[in-house]
């Protein structure tokens, strides 16, 4: 079984700084992709910022600039980096991973969220 565990959320003030981190766990062959998603209350789940295995990234336009993903040096662990915060980034974070195990091609995984709030 594979489990996403997240780390790192909590309250910061505007122009703050936090660091999310996802860490990937169970019968992995392969992690094809992790990412992060973000939803604020009465809004729809969105793409914050992808890492694929080769190493691209993809950003969502409101955090170029600000956020960055990498890849930790712990195994099978990625890492948000989310700087100069405003309100507008308060939400809920979710991990999401499309990770190869035993028995299938691929499937998709969701962490159970993480709070962030942005605020005065």
């Amino acid at each position: 079984q594979v489990q996403l565990v997240e780390s790192g959320g909590g309250l910061v003030q505007p122009g703050g700084s936090l660091r999310l981190s996802c860490a990937a766990s169970g019968s992995i062959i392969s992690i094809n992709f992790m990412a992060w998603y973000r939803q604020a209350p009465g809004k729809e789940r969105e793409l914050v910022a992808r890492l694929t295995s080769g190493g691209g990234t993809n950003y969502v336009d409101s955090v170029l600039g600000r956020f960055t993903i990498s890849r930790d040096s712990a195994e099978n662990t990625v890492v948000l980096q989310m700087n100069n915060l405003k309100p507008e980034d308060t939400a809920v974070y979710y991990c999401n991973a499309q990770i190869t195990t035993n028995g299938v091609r691929w499937s998709v995984y969701w962490g159970q969220g993480t709070q962030v709030t942005v605020s005065s």
